[in-house]
């Protein structure tokens, strides 16, 4: 990874660690957490199951980064864009996502999730079901927006 495809990773996790060492979620009084969250992870889940990877691609920042289980890192919107419209040509996707814990500081915000997505391959009809967790990291934009900027997520089932 190059030092400049790190620094969005890198200063998502500083600001992670340094929220997290303050004994609680670190949030401004004027910070409405709950419409954060509504705006960021509800955003996030319409667009992913909006099935259409423009909107995906709207409601990431252009730096993204995508870490899923057996697979190699995405990093950036052209790379994850190419990504998610492959999968969306092969299934119609449905995500269920519970956030666990969501922290803003600043114009960064953090969430730990678990999800249960269902993918049905448009070719043959077949249903697969998965479970799992993961966490994202959005950050708000210059236009106020909250885009997410890593997303890394695993199955619980076994490899």
């Amino acid at each position: 990874m190059t030092m400049q495809k790190s620094k969005p990773l890198a200063a998502a996790l500083g600001v992670l660690l340094i929220s997290g060492c303050s004994g609680g979620a670190s949030t401004s009084a004027a910070v409405d957490v709950a419409a954060v969250e509504a705006a960021a992870h509800g955003g996030y889940v319409a667009a992913i199951n909006s099935n259409d990877p423009e909107k995906l691609k709207a409601v990431l920042t252009d730096d993204v980064v995508f870490q899923a289980q057996g697979a190699p890192e995405l990093i950036g919107k052209a790379a994850v864009g190419e990504w998610v419209a492959g999968y969306f040509s092969a299934y119609q996707t449905k995500w269920e996502k519970t956030s666990h814990g969501f922290t803003v500081s600043g114009d960064w915000a953090f969430e730990r999730y678990t999800y249960k997505s269902i993918d049905t391959d448009r070719k043959t009809g077949a249903v697969t079901t998965d479970v799992g967790k993961g966490i994202n990291i959005f950050r708000k934009g210059k236009d106020g927006q909250w885009r997410v900027a890593v997303d890394g997520w695993s199955s619980d089932k076994p490899a």
